[in-house]
């Protein structure tokens, strides 16, 4: 009893540092894990590699990560919240000091891949804090919105600060930052100890064996980089992300059969496969499919129109409060069982922001975008607390031993389901810019006046330096091109938007469905089981 009690007593002021330090541990990780995927265009110069090289720096992050926080929760119960915080801080120093020594491409993969491994622990310490500062009855409602808000604040803070580090010194002025606050937290976990647990021993010899093999379909090379790489080889090109797929299903379904043959199993998968667990699934990955809006669609579509940090500033700092003001709603309002009713707007914020931008043109600038994004940052900041204390209450009430279970859940939907979203409104935009960009060639006759006269508009600029005619209008038949590719993505990133927002849509109208069938069945008991057939 008195380490329950123990939260409910705490101090204000303590429970304040509680709440800093938690705080400062999702920022380190969330920055960490944020600044070489921000910054991939600015940074392959000094690491001499191409756009879709960089872009391994993001698999190799990933790829550990993913499926080793699952792995954490059985080694912090066998071995105790206070060795487990230790370890994990003093390897994320160890991993963050190591990026001082890159050098080019092939060092900067090697200690991505370490540096995803040390932060898994870091969000987890994130949590645990957050809780250890709130008393019981406010930990899955207060204290979880606030965990969550935080994990969302990192994004808009990386590109904030990203400018003046990238002019410091490149990916050594990136993550000298990271090493700056992971020193900083080193301390915090020696003088601010969590609420020891009764340790038990949990982990048994097959949980090796299954982990090992989810962590290889899950993640350590698999669907994590094929989500982040298959776009830039393209699906259907490069045969390596077929096999790697293809070893995904083999090790996946080995831990199926291993795990569904188990008395006390490492992942219950009768559980996850219950109606309750599928739609609790299905419901965040919607979600988080909706929320890659921002970081998978705006971002892509700011790079495309040549907007520079500076001029996207003002854009983030409004993000950033939006975020901040959408998380702090949702812990005035988070209650048990009102889940629904916190839902309801923040799916009609996404769908209202994504709208919004589907009507960009080549003149949009950060200006037009305030509302709608800011509208897409606090339906985001809204959504997730709710589902996920439903969620760990339905864990709870099956027992300590589904939380496992849960978390496997909860990180699929987040950390796949993320990437999946950018893979997916990827892949959509390629396709859509195809499609117009053909659409729009077709109109492009030479005969027609104003084509010419475009080309001649287009082609003037060159007129000094350019004597022979001919290739002077091949310069502006080829600067007309380059518009007509411009236009086609532009276009393309309004269906991406527009797409967002009929998914947002399509999941508010299931969930008001579902509402207006609850309120029916409590006037009228017998359509219960028609409601839940």
């Amino acid at each position: 009893m008195n380490a329950v009690a123990a939260p409910g007593s705490m101090r204000i002021g303590k429970s304040a540092l509680y709440i800093a330090g938690s705080a400062l541990l999702f920022l380190t990780q969330g920055l960490g894990m944020n600044l070489a995927s921000a910054n991939l265009a600015q940074v392959q110069g000094s690491l001499s590699a191409t756009s879709v090289e960089a872009a391994w720096l993001a698999a190799a992050y990933m790829a550990p990560n993913v499926s080793l926080s699952a792995a954490l929760v059985k080694i912090r119960a066998q071995y105790g919240l206070r060795r487990f915080a230790e370890i994990g801080i003093v390897g994320f120093v160890i991993a963050s000091l190591m990026n001082v020594f890159v050098s080019d491409l092939h060092s900067a993969v090697v200690v991505r891949f370490i540096s995803g491994i040390a932060a898994a622990p870091m969000s987890t310490l994130g949590f645990l804090y957050m809780l250890e500062a709130f008393p019981p009855a406010r930990k899955l409602t207060v204290a979880l919105a606030l965990a969550l808000t935080c994990t969302t604040l990192a994004a808009p803070i990386t590109r904030l600060i990203s400018p003046e580090l990238i002019e410091i010194g490149q990916w050594h002025g990136l993550y000298t930052l990271e090493m700056a606050l992971a020193l900083i937290a080193l301390p915090i976990i020696y003088l601010l100890p969590l609420t020891p647990v009764p340790h038990a021993k949990v982990i048994q010899r097959a949980d090796i064996l299954s982990y090992l093999l989810l962590a290889v379909g899950f993640g350590f090379g698999c669907v994590a980089v094929v989500l982040v790489m298959g776009r830039l080889y393209w699906w259907f090109e490069a045969p390596w992300l077929g096999m790697l797929l293809a070893l995904s299903v083999v090790t996946l379904t080995a831990v199926v059969l291993i795990e569904l043959n188990r008395e006390q199993p490492l992942i219950d998968i009768r559980w996850l496969a219950s109606r309750e667990i599928v739609h609790f699934a299905a419901v965040l990955l919607i979600f988080r499919l909706v929320a890659s809006e921002q970081s998978a669609i705006a971002t892509n579509f700011y790079q495309l129109l040549g907007l520079q940090y500076d001029q996207l500033a003002t854009l983030y700092w409004i993000i950033l409060a939006s975020s901040l003001g959408g998380g702090l709603l949702c812990a005035a309002l988070m209650k048990p069982g009102h889940a629904d009713a916190v839902h309801v707007p923040a799916l009609g914020m996404l769908a209202a922001g994504a709208y919004m931008d589907s009507h960009a043109t080549s003149l949009t600038r950060p200006e037009q975008m305030y509302v709608s994004q800011a509208l897409v940052a606090a339906g985001t900041a809204l959504f997730l607390p709710p589902a996920m204390a439903r969620g760990f209450t339905a864990a709870l009430a099956k027992g300590p031993s589904y939380i496992l279970s849960f978390i496997v859940v909860f990180l699929f939907t987040q950390s796949i389901g993320g990437l999946m979203g950018s893979a997916a409104f990827g892949t959509f935009v390629t396709l859509r810019e195809k499609f117009h960009a053909n659409i729009l060639a077709e109109q492009i006759v030479l005969s027609n006046p104003l084509v010419a006269q475009r080309i001649g508009q287009l082609s003037g600029a060159y007129a000094k330096a350019i004597v022979d005619r001919a290739l002077l209008n091949g310069e502006g038949v080829a600067l007309l091109g380059q518009t007509i590719t411009r236009e086609a993505n532009i276009l393309a990133y309004n269906d991406a938007f527009l797409l967002a927002a009929i998914i947002a849509l399509f999941a508010l109208a299931v969930l008001l469905i579902q509402i207006a069938v609850k309120q029916l069945a409590r006037h009228d008991p017998d359509i219960v089981p028609a409601a839940t057939s």
